[in-house]
């Protein structure tokens, strides 16, 4: 392996134009020193990952903790409408915001 891949202007103007990036001609020299760093990286990273380890979303094991699922009693309609400064049909009352019916 090379310690560090070779990204041409070229290459980067045809990644720009793919990804519909409109880039200066002047800028292309720097994106490319730019993106070979970034692949030289991820070929170091690539080079450390070792076939006998799982890949993994977190270093540290991570376990949700759940609560029991229990049924327990909620508000009930008039409790819930008390606070309510309009009700019409055991409803909250808003404005209309719609001319619609």
């Amino acid at each position: 392996m090379s310690d560090t891949p070779s990204i041409t202007r070229d290459d980067v103007a045809s990644l720009a134009r793919l990804a519909r990036i409109d880039l200066a001609p002047d800028t292309l020299d720097h994106y490319a020193e730019q993106l070979a760093q970034i692949l030289g990286a991820v070929a170091q990273v690539s080079e450390v990952a070792a076939d006998d380890i799982p890949p993994m979303s977190h270093p540290l094991p991570l376990v949700n903790v759940f609560r029991e699922d229990v049924v327990r009693p909620g508000l009930s309609n008039a409790e819930a409408l008390s606070g309510a400064p309009s009700v019409e049909s055991d409803r909250f009352r808003v404005p209309r915001i719609l001319d619609e019916e």
